[in-house]
């Protein structure tokens, strides 16, 4: 079965968020980089095909086949869906690349920004109620991707004082109140010997009653770690989440010192345990509510969609002479579950003539004037017959008529 190569879908991830920076923000790269995989099989062997392959981490079939596995099959508590839109009448080019397109993806004329933003409500559940990119006359195609999801936690969080989050933690000064995973149902880790150091670990899962799932897995290192190493980290991580595998690294309890660090704090007491050595280890996590609205251009080359621009443009045979991509994200995270959508956009754009001024003149024919009705006589071959150009017909105009629905 095709799946999604997770360690390709980790560098996007790792270049899409270095373009965003350290600011709090929530972004889709694998709604961005399945755009991407749309477009691979419309790209030839030309520099942007290579330039594309290298984007994606992959090569361009696997990608392409990646993205019809998905986007024909979708999971049942993630939607998905893609487009391709081309202005009335510019949608040339070969048709043969259209059939290796996910069969679910919709072709069809471009829409108005109405319909854009009208697409995007309702492949996000109306969770995202605009496109992010506003169309205009310069605009010839457009590629748009959605994801979104809602879940409810199996097991939903209890409330705790924000002081758990500790006394060196700024939020636990701003916040009243936090969320603390349940004794069952969810999974944490202390993890030991990762790039960045001692790093914890929470997973919350959702189930649909058909078995398939959603985790969200939330990884914390010390303070002075980068955000850049901290979600490479977590893409790591991931890899196993889905499975339930403990990540590697996790350590026992009983290997680590009793008290305080950044954070974790470990105590001990005397329990009655079935625990087969007598040594039963509890976890709990407390952590914040949040939710997060971002908008991100996605023009950089090392994003992929100048080749992706390219590879389509030549496809549909379009004077395409520039591009614009960007991605609206959102998503939110509380006691009961978690909720998030992206709406990634790419248009094709042609070079309009740079701004200047224009003036409309109407010519008003309200006083006596002169007709001349002349032949004119073009042929094929591109030469010209004894009447053309010869006045057929003059007049002076002096009395003019009311218009009429005759024939003249």
């Amino acid at each position: 079965m095709t799946t999604v190569p997770h360690g390709p879908l980790a560098a996007y991830a790792a270049r899409l968020h270095a373009t965003i920076g350290d600011r709090h923000h929530v972004a889709s790269p694998l709604g961005a980089w399945l755009l991407l995989a749309v477009c691979a099989t419309a790209a030839d062997s030309d520099p942007a095909a290579e330039d594309l392959a290298r984007a994606l981490g992959t090569d361009l079939a696997s990608a392409a086949e990646v993205a019809r596995t998905l986007l024909d099959a979708p999971h049942p508590l993630v939607a998905s869906a893609t487009a391709l839109w081309h202005r009335a009448g510019q949608g040339g080019g070969s048709t043969g690349w259209r059939a290796t397109l996910p069969a679910t993806t919709e072709v069809g004329a471009l829409p108005d920004q109405a319909g854009l933003d009208a697409w995007a409500r309702e492949h996000t559940d109306g969770l995202i109620d605009t496109f992010p990119l506003k169309i205009g006359p310069e605009v010839v195609f457009a590629l748009a991707s959605a994801l979104a999801t809602r879940i409810s936690w199996a097991t939903p969080f209890d409330a705790a004082d924000a002081r758990a989050l500790g006394a060196g933690s700024a939020w636990a000064r701003r916040l009243r109140q936090v969320l603390r995973s349940p004794a069952q149902g969810h999974r944490c880790a202390i993890v030991s010997g990762t790039p960045v150091g001692d790093v914890i670990v929470h997973a919350a899962p959702a189930q649909s009653s058909d078995g398939a799932g959603v985790v969200v897995l939330s990884v914390a290192a010390a303070p002075q770690v980068s955000p850049a190493e901290v979600l490479a980290l977590a893409y790591d991580l991931s890899a196993g989440a889905a499975d339930g595998t403990p990540p590697a690294g996790s350590r026992s309890l009983f290997d680590l010192p009793l008290g305080e660090t950044a954070l974790w704090t470990l105590s001990e007491e005397r329990v009655r345990t079935r625990a087969r050595d007598g040594r039963e280890e509890r976890h709990t996590a407390v952590l914040p509510c949040w939710s997060a609205r971002s908008e991100h251009d996605l023009s950089a080359a090392e994003l992929g969609f100048p080749a992706a621009t390219v590879a389509l443009a030549g496809a549909l045979a379009q004077p395409v002479r520039g591009f614009e991509a960007r991605q609206t994200a959102l998503a939110r995270y509380g006691r009961y579950g978690f909720e998030a959508a992206a709406v990634t956009g790419m248009f094709g754009l042609v070079s309009l003539p740079p701004e200047g001024v224009a003036r409309t003149a109407e010519l008003r024919f309200g006083h006596p004037y002169a007709v001349v009705a002349l032949a004119t006589d073009a042929r094929p071959d591109g030469t010209t017959g004894p009447w053309h150009g010869v006045p057929v017909f003059s007049a002076w105009v002096t009395e003019p008529e009311e218009l009429s629905d005759s024939a003249t």
